[in-house]
């Protein structure tokens, strides 16, 4: 273990975290194929707002050459990963249009890695996968362009992601690891490895794929019960009933599981469950719930709009030509990551309804959304308007505690308020 040296390949909102508390203590090289993300490592800036320029700097050392004990280089040049004995793969894992696995990703870092690979290396992957893609899928990429044979030349691991972003309470120090390996000897290494930095501490699974499988079951259990209670905001409303004080009132049972509706995006909770159930259907079972609750969150972008929609016509707005405004885009709040939000679902309905929509999130990238979503986002604060015939409160950012609204909106309006961050009186509707 004293003598390990770390390659840790992707350089996203996982690899960069756990690069910087790695080479506290070791010898560690970030490799990411993007040029400009590494440019900017380099100097100090993280656009993930995961890692501080401090905090970067301090483990910077600036030289490949200089890693003598510990330190951290990053790097988009392959051949400098190849002094590493001990590769860790972050790269993301997400789903197609069709919601299939796209392991496209992992299968070009198990090449690259492959290409590098020399004997008695260990290869962990972090990335989400379903039960069994590990040594089914990476591991004959890693023997073909490596020519090396695995369990004897080389071995695997896998020790599932469990960052949180924008969470700056849960980093990845204080997250118990869980941990494997693709022999009894490697889990044991790559555990201690773990071990030596994450101050939660770490769990030795049995094997690799009780490891896969309880990565993807963590967000699958949640995506569930935030389906059930996004279904529960449905019924509710046509019960005029407020959810949020049905769900305060049952809160007082001890062992009630409290969880909120809402819209379920980003790169974990709305992802992994589709990699369970494609693992199920390729056995010939059909998973039900899994797949429902998959349904019902992912109709929720679009349910806002009706409401919103419904709320105008009540309200005698005309619809067709009508100006909304949407704040937040990002998949949550506080954190820049716009990686399968669900507020783009909100904004096509909207749409849809011939309603003009303009976006406003401090945190987002305007050349990140406007790349990804093909929207021209407002940066700015100054240049919202003041007469939005609805407005719909889609993020919870911290900008937007306490926003004065009646500022921005016609006398007649309608707000809708998803995260119910306003006072129940200032909006007309919230999940």
């Amino acid at each position: 273990m004293n003598n390990s040296k770390i390659a840790i390949i992707g350089m996203g909102y996982v690899g960069l975290p756990l690069a910087v508390e790695f080479a506290k203590k070791y010898q560690v090289v970030g490799f990411d194929i993007n040029k400009s993300r590494i440019a900017d490592l380099r100097k100090g800036k993280d656009c993930t707002l995961e890692i501080t320029r401090e905090s970067l700097n301090a483990v910077n050392v600036g030289s490949l050459k200089s890693l003598h004990t510990k330190g951290l280089w990053l790097t988009d040049d392959l051949a400098e990963i190849k002094q590493a004995n001990f590769y860790i793969v972050t790269v993301p894992t997400p789903v197609d249009k069709n919601n299939k696995p796209d392991l496209t990703p992992l299968y070009k870092a198990s090449e690259s890695v492959g290409k590098v690979l020399s004997k008695n290396d260990i290869v962990v992957y972090e990335s989400t996968v379903y039960p069994g893609a590990t040594e089914e899928e990476c591991v004959p990429v890693l023997e073909q362009f490596s020519g090396l044979t695995f369990n004897k030349d080389f071995f695997v691991g896998y020790s599932p992601e469990r960052i949180n972003p924008g969470d700056k309470e849960h980093t990845v120090l204080k997250i118990l690891k869980v941990t494997s390996g693709s022999t009894p000897e490697t889990g044991e290494k790559v555990d201690a490895i773990y071990k030596s930095v994450i101050t939660a501490g770490t769990h030795l699974a049995p094997s690799i794929k009780v490891a896969e499988a309880a990565k993807v079951i963590e967000n699958s259990q949640r995506d569930i019960n935030i389906a059930f209670v996004n279904e529960l905001s449905k019924i509710f409303n046509l019960m005029d009933i407020d959810t949020a004080e049905v769900l305060e009132a049952a809160g007082t049972k001890w062992n009630f599981l409290k969880f909120s509706p809402g819209l379920v995006g980003g790169h974990c909770i709305g992802v992994d469950p589709y990699y369970l159930a494609e693992s199920a259907i390729k056995l010939g079972y059909n998973p039900e719930i899994i797949l429902a609750g998959r349904r019902l969150n992912d109709s929720m972008g679009p349910y806002v709009a009706q409401e919103t929609v419904k709320l105008m016509i009540a309200k005698d707005i005309p619809v067709k030509g009508s100006k909304v405004l949407v704040l937040g885009i990002t998949f949550k709040e506080n954190c820049p990551d716009i990686r399968n939000s669900r507020v783009i679902d909100i904004i096509k309905e909207l749409q849809s309804f011939n309603c003009n929509v303009e976006v406003y999130d401090p945190w987002a990238s305007e050349e990140s959304v406007k790349k990804e979503y093909n929207l021209d986002l407002i940066k700015d604060k100054i240049n919202l308007s003041s007469n939005y015939d609805s407005v719909v409160m889609a993020v919870s950012h911290n900008e937007f505690l306490g926003i004065n609204i009646s500022k921005y909106v016609n006398k007649k309006h309608v707000i809708f308020d998803v995260k119910g961050i306003l006072p129940k009186k200032a909006s007309d509707k919230r999940l």
